[in-house]
């Protein structure tokens, strides 16, 4: 009965949305890849490369691939309950993860070059976001998965870890898009403006400045 009821009241466009979703996810994860190896070298582990691994694996876990688990209860939502939890889970578990290799990496670069951590607002945002991302995480896992809260109890916070949820999807989409522009203005800033560095500039309009 409520599979029936759930696949009556599924939207006909709601293909087209994922769809189209996941094109613009997986596009905006190609630009940052080309971005990062056509001009700024490619990554590595070592050297003043490692730092372009934090922004790579920010976009891959904490915007794709968490986008994707906020998807699952919409694409799946007639499929079992566990199931989707489980998966749903499991999306979250691979976005925290590369983002925290994304984090160890920029916290690592950081002490081989001697440069201060935590100095920008991007970084206090970044870590904001990450460190509620791991709490939602863990009380949603805790609440749904194991051990597992009273259906009255999981009832009552689901409206707030739906909200939250998506709250902190929002605030990492703003994070990455803070730190793609402070990583401009630091590379401009460092070498000055010629001919062959205007191709990034077009990223320095994604967020709003003040006039």
């Amino acid at each position: 009965m409520e599979s029936g009821a759930g696949a009556a009241s599924t939207p006909r466009a709601l293909p087209y949305f994922v769809a189209s979703s996941q094109l613009l996810g997986l596009t905006v994860v190609a630009m940052t890849g080309a971005w990062l190896g056509l001009y700024r070298g490619g990554i590595a582990w070592e050297g003043a490369l490692q730092f372009n691994v934090h922004p790579l694996c920010m976009v891959i876990g904490l915007v794709f691939l968490q986008g994707d688990a906020l998807l699952v209860y919409r694409v799946f939502r007639n499929e079992a309950k566990r199931t989707t939890k489980v998966l749903h889970g499991l999306l979250h578990v691979f976005a925290f993860v590369i983002a925290l290799v994304g984090l160890v990496a920029v916290f690592d670069y950081h002490k081989k070059e001697g440069y201060a951590d935590l100095y920008s607002l991007h970084s206090w945002c970044g870590i904001l976001v990450f460190a509620l991302y791991f709490v939602q995480w863990t009380v949603g896992f805790s609440f749904f998965l194991f051990p597992g809260a009273s259906f009255s109890l999981r009832s009552r916070y689901r409206p707030q870890h739906v909200f939250f949820g998506a709250t902190i999807f929002l605030l990492s989409v703003g994070t990455a898009l803070l730190g793609l522009k402070e990583a401009l203005l630091f590379k401009l800033g460092k070498s000055g403006l010629s001919q062959n560095q205007t191709h990034p500039l077009w990223c320095l309009d994604i967020t709003p400045t003040p006039r």
